[in-house]
């Protein structure tokens, strides 16, 4: 579904990623893990169109959408869940939520996405006319999730959904990213859950420093000694 090829990233001088390639199948929950400062959330914004490449390639079916505008590659159906939520406090919900129907792909399926935000979330019905400022964190992202989905994405990138979240929390949201992979959603998820989000993934990558050092299935990284000893603490 997703194909990145020799990808890099400047900020001014600074590289973020180093000739970065891989791959997101479709219908799979792929993990990018990493510490702090390694690239993961430079890797979503250039993804996203928020940032532009230097050099290399993102196809999406097959389209090379490198350095297209985020409102174009939002509309081909690649969503996205900022860390932080990133809600508009003073909107309400529903005017949250409405936010994310805007896109040309998704106008005609409002009704039913707010139906299907609304049931995966039934705090945010009961809320709807609540400012989004006064949610908990938790609320917040199940909105932010659920703006999101108004887009209609076909795949949607998680940047990490479980920050600042009590643990109850953080297994509410990580078990909404299993159903809705199990719907037929492509995941992708950075997490500073390491161990969680190897366990939902059936691929992932290690970004260190800007570039991909290791890769495999979920589990197998999750057994892999050097990720054990670098992420786990084991």
């Amino acid at each position: 579904m997703l194909r990145i090829e020799h990808l890099n990233v400047f900020y001014g001088d600074a590289q973020a990623l180093e000739d970065v390639s891989l791959e997101i199948a479709e219908g799979a929950i792929v993990a990018i893990v990493g510490a702090n400062g390694a690239g993961k959330t430079s890797l979503i914004r250039t993804i996203a169109g928020m940032q532009k490449p230097a050099s290399g390639h993102i196809y999406f079916r097959g389209l090379d959408i490198a350095g297209w505008p985020s409102h174009r590659v939002c509309d081909l159906g690649i969503g996205q869940v900022a860390e932080g939520r990133q809600v508009f406090p003073s909107l309400t919900v529903a005017e949250n939520l409405a936010m994310g129907a805007m896109l040309p792909r998704a106008r005609g399926e409002r009704a039913r996405n707010y139906e299907r935000v609304f049931a995966l979330f039934p705090v945010l019905a009961e809320r709807r006319r609540q400012p989004a400022g006064t949610l908990s964190g938790g609320e917040q992202q199940m909105l932010a999730i659920g703006r999101c989905l108004m887009g209609a994405p076909e795949l949607v990138m998680f940047d990490e959904p479980s920050l600042g979240l009590a643990p109850a929390m953080v297994q509410t949201v990580l078990r909404t990213v299993r159903e809705l992979n199990r719907e037929g959603l492509t995941c992708v998820l950075v997490e500073q859950n390491v161990a969680v989000s190897l366990k939902l993934a059936s691929q992932a990558y290690v970004l260190e420093n800007g570039r991909i050092t290791l890769a495999g299935s979920g589990e197998a990284l999750l057994g892999d000694d050097r990720v054990r000893q670098a992420y786990l603490g084991l």
